[in-house]
Order: structure tokens, then C-alpha cells, then sequence
């Protein structure tokens, strides 16, 4: 995934910058940047590695020497950005969220057109942001190129652009990422989430539409090219992406994820002593599942945060396994002999998962059943790099399958995503035992649209159901 955060000031906004791109760092993990722009200065750029230090940490010198009136800055789960480019549209800064699917053909298609270059990452890979300012550069304004970028690609990009004259900000073509607008008196700010900049006094503006360009400056707000009809946001932003106080079209991920709680509690038909969620993501899935049960929301486990790095950061499995298992602190008197319900955002691999089940039995839980709060993981993501798995076979259901499914190669995965289907029921059972749960069962993906509140074909659901809109 990724974040990114942009103002357009009267006055230095290095402050504003600063603090409304580390309110992203929930979103990235790995790489983070900042870069401004001052009429006398120039631009002037920082970018820093993130994995074992907190984004205030690594930026803090940085904050006392960088200068600008217009600041762009990321959170990046992967490329260093933002990048600095000269090119006939004069020089600019760009940071992007999103993927490319395509990126071979593009690169093969700008090398036929021309005799550029690329520079390249650790590993042979092409920085993705630097991919997305050649494709902007083959057209002769930033506007036709920022469309040709995202017609050109497979996949999905939202782009910001800061130039002398503003940030140039363009929501991914489907809107599978959300941009959002705040403006105070003497400046306005564009951002991934839309609580970023409201403890930096701004109030919100609007949010941008689908495909919708437009240019941020100081004074306001322009749109440069109209928004599209057709919508496909991301739901896994409301389940677990999206930190609790974010809303998106206008949606709030905590009153969601209390619904969708609700929801699953509505279906069962277990009677556990406690509900529980795995924290953080889930823990306001269990606050909805206990509302509407009745039963007992507890906090059997505590996440000991304050020195340990996220579990998910470490590229080797292993070691995220061990992370995630040492910043699990038991509370026993809530766990020995207790029957437990545990709700986590979803089940991808279910290593982790596995090890918290086996270390709740050993801290003496009588049964642990499990609700994953979205449904099974059938499909990697092709948007938004939700998992970077080299297999789709890395998910857990997909295993179960192949096992089910013996020597097709080529199974009929539909039949697998209907919760009313023999073979759907069959899947569950050979995850519940792979993972040693008591019980399993999975939010169905009708009562989590449902939870969303919004119409299903504005909703991308591709990693569960398959289905793809361009």
C-alpha cells in the first residue's frame, strides 16, 4: 500500500507536512520521503528507510533544515519516493500510490519510442513512481500525461505532482484509493486519509472523484479534467487498511467495523465466554460482535507496541512470526479455561494467526473459535499490492483447495467463494483444521458489503469474488 500527504502554503509548511505524512505510517512500511519547493530555494528532497525507526524519528533533523511553500511527502511500502524529475515540463516532484501490472510492456514500449533509461532498485526492479514520470513524459502537457499514464496502465495509480505553480493531485482511474481535500486560511492540503489534517486546523473540502485531476494550491482547489462515472474502492480500507478514525466516501471505518461485527454475530451460533479481537485491526470488529451479542468483550492479549516493530516488516517469514508472537502479552486470568471468540480483519497465510490460536492453548484456553471479519482470500491483489505473495498459492484458502482439488490445476474458484456452496463448506473445514481452531467461520461477502453501506458495484471485492472492472 502507501500513503502521501501534500500542502500548498502562503507561509513555510514543512510543520504541516511533517505531521500529516507520518499520520500515514500505518500504511507503509519500509521507505518514506518528503520533498518542498521554495520560489528561491528550489526543491529539496529527503528520503530515509523506515523499517526499524518511526517516521518522526528518522525526519526529525530534516524538519529544522528543509524549507518550502509547497511539500509533497509518502509513506511507501516499497520504492523510495518522491522522486525529483527534470524533464520538458520542467523540473518536479511525484509520489504515487498504486500498481502496474504491465510494467514490462510499458518499459519495452518507451525504449521503442525513444532511447531513455531507468535506474535500478536492489533486486533488478524498476521504481514504479520513476515508470509512472516516463509514461507523464511522453505526452506534451501533464494533464494529457497523467490520463496517458493512467489509460497505459494495468492496474492502479494515484499520483501527486508538485510543481512551482501547485500540487497537481489525480485520483487511480476506478477510485480504488481515496483523495481527499482540506483547506484553512492560508493554505490547503491534499491526503490519502481524511483525518490527517484535521489536528493541523484544516477542515475537509471535498473528496476527489474517480480519474479526477486537479490542481492544489495555496488559494483552493481547480479541477483540471472531470471525475469518472464508475467507482471501485478498495473495501479492505474499511476492514483493516484504514486507521479507525478514517472515513471514505463519507463512510467511517470504526461505525463499519462495529457493523460488520454485529453482522457476524448475528449468523452464529456459538455461545464463547469472552469475544476478542486480534489487535489492533480487530478489535473493533469484537467491540460490534459483543454489542450485539451480549457476550463479554475482553482483552485476553495485550500488543506490547512501544519498542517492538511491526510484525509485518521483516522481509523473512520467520522472523515476522517470532515479532508477532513476543508482542502478544497474555493476560491468563482472562484465558485459563475460558472458551474464547477471536475476530481478526482476515486470514491470508494464517501462520500468524495459527501461532496466536496455539499460544492462546497454551496460556490455558479451554476453545478458540475464530471469525475472520471478511471473506476467504481467494485471489492476490491487482490494485493496490494488498500482498506482495509470489503465489497466489500463499494464501491459505488456495492451499486448501489445491489439496481438495488434487491434480486440476485449474479449479472452479466461484464454487469456493459461495458460503452456500458443499465445496465452500468443505474449504473451511480443512482451514479450521490446518490451523487448529475450534470453530471457523467467515464473514460472508454479502453481509460485509452490507456493512459498508454502499452499492456493491461501486465496491472492489476482486480478492475475494475474482471479479475485475476496468
Amino acid at each position: 500500500m502507501g500513503g502521501f500527504f501534500g500542502v500548498a502554503s502562503k507561509e513555510n509548511c514543512i510543520f504541516d507536512l511533517f505531521f500529516g505524512t507520518d499520520y500515514h505510517s500505518h500504511l507503509g512500511t519500509r521507505r518514506a520521503g518528503m520533498a518542498l519547493y521554495d520560489g528561491e530555494a528550489g526543491f529539496n528532497r529527503a528520503i530515509h528507510n523506515i523499517e526499524n525507526t518511526p517516521f518522526r524519528t528518522k525526519f526529525d533533523k530534516d524538519v529544522n533544515k528543509m524549507y518550502g511553500t509547497l511539500g509533497i511527502g509518502c509513506i511507501s511500502d516499497f520504492e523510495p519516493q518522491p522522486l525529483i524529475i527534470r524533464s520538458h515540463h520542467g523540473t518536479y516532484a511525484i509520489t504515487t500510490v498504486g500498481r502496474i501490472n504491465n510494467k514490462d510492456e510499458i518499459v519495452a514500449e518507451i525504449f521503442q519510442h525513444g532511447k531513455g533509461h531507468f535506474l535500478e532498485m536492489s533486486g533488478g526492479d524498476i521504481n514504479a513512481t520513476e515508470l509512472v514520470a516516463a509514461v507523464i513524459n511522453q505526452r506534451d502537457n501533464l494533464i494529457e500525461g497523467i490520463q496517458y499514464a493512467q489509460e497505459l496502465i494495468d492496474g492502479s495509480m494515484t499520483i501527486l505532482i508538485m510543481t512551482p505553480k501547485g500540487i497537481y493531485a489525480a485520483r487511480d482511474r476506478m477510485g480504488r484509493t481515496p483523495v481527499t481535500i482540506g483547506k484553512k486560511d492560508d493554505a490547503c492540503c491534499v491526503s490519502f486519509e481524511s483525518f490527517a489534517y484535521l489536528n493541523l486546523g484544516y477542515v475537509p473540502e471535498r473528496e476527489l472523484g474517480p480519474g479526477e485531476i486537479v490542481i492544489v494550491t495555496a488559494e483552493g482547489v481547480q479541477t483540471l479534467a472531470a471525475p469518472g462515472k464508475d467507482m471501485k474502492i478498495c473495501t479492505f480500507l474499511w476492514i483493516y487498511y484504514g486507521y479507525p478514525s478514517s472515513s471514505y466516501e463519507g463512510i467511517s471505518v470504526e461505525e463499519m467495523r462495529y457493523n460488520c461485527g454485529a453482522m457476524l454475530a448475528r449468523r452464529d451460533d456459538v455461545k464463547p465466554d469472552i469475544v476478542a479481537g486480534v489487535p489492533d485491526s480487530g478489535t473493533a470488529h469484537a467491540i460490534g460482535y459483543a454489542n450485539e451479542s451480549g457476550i463479554p468483550f475482553s482483552r485476553p492479549f495485550i500488543k506490547y507496541t512501544p519498542t517492538w516493530p511491526r510484525s509485518f516488516m521483516p522481509t523473512i517469514q520467520s522472523k515476522r512470526n517470532l515479532i508477532a508472537k513476543m508482542k502478544l502479552i497474555p493476560v491468563h486470568d482472562l484465558i485459563k479455561d475460558r472458551s474464547l471468540l477471536l475476530i481478526d480483519d482476515s486470514i491470508v497465510r494464517g501462520t500468524q494467526l495459527r501461532e496466536t490460536t496455539e499460544f492462546l492453548y497454551q496460556s490455558g484456553a479451554k476453545e478458540v473459535h475464530i471469525r475472520p471479519a471478511c471473506p476467504p482470500l481467494l485471489y492476490g491483489c491487482r490494485y493496490l499490492n494488498f500482498s506482495r505473495s509470489t503465489s497466489e498459492l500463499e494464501l491459505i484458502a488456495r492451499r486448501v483447495i489445491q489439496e481438495l482439488e488434487g491434480e486440476n490445476k485449474y479449479p472452479n474458484l466461484s464454487v469456493y467463494a459461495d458460503p452456500d456452496s458443499a465445496e465452500y463448506g468443505r474449504m473451511l473445514e480443512g482451514i479450521r483444521e490446518k490451523l487448529n481452531f475450534t470453530t471457523l467461520r467467515y464473514h460472508r461477502l454479502d453481509d460485509m458489503i452490507a456493512s459498508v453501506g454502499m452499492d456493491k458495484s461501486k465496491l472492489c471485492t476482486y480478492c475475494w469474488d475474482g471479479r475485475t472492472t476496468m
